[in-house]
């Protein structure tokens, strides 16, 4: 498998992935921990890929996106941004509610209190 089809793949089966240094226990930058955090203070699991461990991957993954730092969040399949936008977007309540939402259409259950 080609690494972008691989990236395309991890991207198209998570509602929501962070492509991040280390992990969300493990943080191995300051920029992942934070926005790692943001989106564990959503209350939705997620899903994350550790660039450190997969070379291929940190080095093709910003010309997946056209975006050249990492962490890199992506919600639905789109490319949400980097550590500043994902902690504005928790701050203003942006976060949790595109987190939830895109959890809940994966599982096909949607959510009826959703306006």
């Amino acid at each position: 498998m080609d690494v972008l089809d691989k990236i395309k793949q991890a991207v198209d089966s998570h509602p929501v992935v962070i492509f991040m240094k280390g992990t969300p226990e493990m943080p191995m930058c300051g920029f992942s921990s934070r926005a790692s955090q943001a989106l564990q203070a959503c209350g939705e699991e997620f899903a994350y890929v550790n660039v450190l461990s997969d070379p291929e991957v940190m080095e093709n993954l910003p010309r997946f996106a056209n975006w050249p730092t990492f962490p890199q969040i992506y919600i639905n399949g789109e490319l949400i941004g980097g550590c500043d936008i994902t902690l504005e977007m928790y701050q203003n309540g942006e976060l949790e509610k595109m987190v939830k939402e895109a959890v809940a259409a994966k599982a096909g259950q949607g959510d009826s209190a959703a306006q």
